[in-house]
């Protein structure tokens, strides 16, 4: 890995689960962690049911705007989320592939997106503490 491990979350629209996923990782390791999101057919908005759960949880994703999936972006992170996109995301040697199977928040109201929410911030919380365990490692390998 890099300096710092790098994480790319996809989801289809870009405007709900991966939304809530690059900000919880943003929020919750800070710089230590490089993040970036994209979808594989962008929505126009980011979810505003998405907006307010992340709101009641003191995170402000109002003003992101979703973005188109690139090779470039799965190229440079060390691993990738996917999250209901099936195969729009490109496969490279030497990457780390996740399937986070999570319900698609478009057209939920807030009590079923406040579930999915949470559910991110746990898979969150499991991934940060394993690329930040493995980027211990490899920096012990290199001393």
């Amino acid at each position: 890995m890099a300096d710092k491990p790098s994480v790319l979350f996809v989801c289809v629209h870009n405007a709900g689960r991966s939304q809530m996923a690059a900000a919880w990782l943003t929020h919750l390791a800070g710089d230590r962690v490089e993040v970036r999101s994209a979808g594989s057919a962008p929505g126009d908005r980011v979810n505003p049911a998405a907006v307010e759960a992340m709101a009641e949880a003191g995170i402000d994703i109002s003003e992101e705007i979703p973005k188109m999936l690139t090779v470039d972006a799965v190229r440079e992170s060390d691993v990738c989320v996917t999250m209901g996109c099936g195969d729009a995301c490109p496969v490279f040697p030497g990457k780390r592939y996740l399937d986070w199977e999570l319900e698609d928040p478009a057209g939920q109201g807030i009590d079923a997106v406040r579930h999915i929410r949470d559910a991110i911030r746990t898979r969150v919380e499991s991934l940060i503490a394993e690329i930040t365990e493995i980027d211990e490692i490899d920096e012990k390998r290199e001393a």
